[in-house]
């Protein structure tokens, strides 16, 4: 690893207290701030094509088999570099691994932008998805160390509201700019806003409290949980901790198994949403992408209620709000499929509905993760359940594709409906799943 990327050292603890709590309290705001808007410019980077997408397509004379063989390369290739990303950034320094990440993905959507053939946006867009990995991972290791596991529901929470947050503001951006301009400026302008959030990040973010001179969260906080958990396996070597914490746990691989249904539904309604309004109900794109962005604001707010309700309610237990929400993406993505009358405000409310149930678990899912694994392996088994989740996310790209040539709008909306039942049966084993009380059970019963 290049030198400035490297992770700093831990060092000694040498401050008073009233400095220590000072420091954490401008840092854990700052922190936040710096990747909730990081993040959510990565799907400024992410989505812009998928929004300039019936531009796209009407412009060249592309099939919608072509976008959904582009669409699955991009999500191969991220979930394989969502993994590798998170192995590598548990020992490198969030800043530049994520602000570099992100000005790398600026100057592809550039160039994509400025190219024409199929060839070239399959080889750009797959590039692109190679780095998008380099968002989440480090904002994983960040949410771990800094934030404790009696208020980590929250606070995750409100940093996954940023999907939402970028998810809902790209289909306005960029159907504004196809409308008025053209679909390469559409393209162009998130790769530029990337560009200048990407440099920012390498100004402001930080690595581990431990590398400024601070104790860990669980001391500072006296969380009996986190101190728990930052006890697990201390000595082991990197390639250890990956092996036993990540690849040969069973939770993980659950957890894994239930993210591919849960980025199925999800990116099945994120990405051909706006093609279902404009060809099946006669929308317009700025139409379509609006009541689109209703899905982000859903999650918006399904997200702060799940991350919020798993402490309040279930101190820190996340299987009983996982569950309660997988049966309601079955019944919002039934509504949206079978609903007798189709006005626009209730299709845009059904997608606000989905989107509220599906990125509960999209969420859960993921912070359970990190708190199922060691504590130095947060990247990596977060990102090991990304690649799962990437995988369901490719099935939705030229798979999907192929089941709508052949059985239409139907064989797509009973596609995402079985994937949200097995989600929900996945999940269930979890609900006996108990709260670990100290190391010796940390790895024997951890808690969702």
């Amino acid at each position: 690893m290049f030198h400035f990327l490297k992770a700093p050292p831990t060092l000694p603890v040498n401050r008073d207290p009233e400095q220590i709590r000072e420091s954490y309290r401008y840092w854990r705001i700052h922190l936040m701030l710096g990747m909730y808007l990081g993040y959510g410019i990565f799907y400024f980077s992410r989505k812009s094509f998928n929004y300039a997408l019936p531009a796209m397509l009407t412009d060249l004379n592309l099939s919608t088999s072509d976008a959904g063989l582009i669409g699955t390369l991009f999500y191969i290739c991220y979930g394989l570099s969502k993994f590798c990303s998170g192995i590598v950034s548990d020992r490198a320094n969030p800043r530049y691994f994520m602000g570099l990440g992100l000005i790398a993905t600026g100057v592809i959507n550039i160039l994509f932008g400025l190219s024409s053939s199929l060839v070239a946006f399959a080889l750009l867009w797959t590039a692109n998805a190679f780095f998008q990995g380099w968002g989440w991972p480090p904002c994983s290791k960040l949410l771990s160390t800094w934030y404790s596991r009696s208020e980590r529901g929250f606070w995750w929470a409100v940093w996954n509201t940023a999907h939402n947050t970028g998810g809902a503001l790209i289909p306005l951006l960029v159907g504004f700019l196809v409308l008025h301009y053209s679909w390469r400026i559409g393209m162009i302008v998130p790769g530029v806003i990337a560009i200048l959030v990407g440099l920012f990040l390498c100004w402001r973010l930080r690595d581990r409290p431990q590398s400024m001179g601070l104790p860990s969260i669980g001391q500072w906080r006296n969380d009996p949980m986190e101190q728990a958990h930052e006890a697990i396996g201390r000595g082991l070597s990197q390639r250890q901790i990956l092996k036993t914490y990540v690849l040969g746990n069973k939770y993980i691989w659950l957890l894994a198994a239930s993210y591919i249904m849960v980025y199925l539904v999800r990116t099945a309604i994120n990405d051909w949403g706006n093609l279902y309004l404009t060809e099946q109900k006669g929308y317009n794109l700025l139409q379509a992408n609006s009541a689109l962005s209703l899905f982000e604001v859903g999650g918006f707010v399904g997200s702060l209620i799940a991350g919020w309700g798993s402490d309040r309610f279930f101190a820190g237990n996340r299987s009983p709000m996982n569950v309660l929400f997988a049966i309601g993406i079955l019944v919002a993505v039934g509504a949206l499929w079978l609903m007798p009358v189709a006005g626009y405000l209730l299709q845009a409310c059904c997608f606000f509905i989905v989107g509220f149930f599906v990125f509960g678990p999209q969420m859960l899912i993921g912070m359970a993760a990190a708190e199922y694994s060691h504590k130095d392996a947060a990247g990596a088994a977060t990102g090991f359940i990304g690649l799962f989740g990437y995988l369901g996310a490719a099935l939705s790209g030229y798979p999907l594709a192929l089941v709508m040539s052949s059985w239409g709008w139907d064989g797509y909306f009973s596609v995402i409906a079985i994937a949200a039942g097995v989600t929900g049966l996945l999940l269930l084993p979890f609900i006996q799943s108990q709260k670990y009380q100290n190391p010796d059970q940390c790895q024997s019963t951890p808690s969702l």
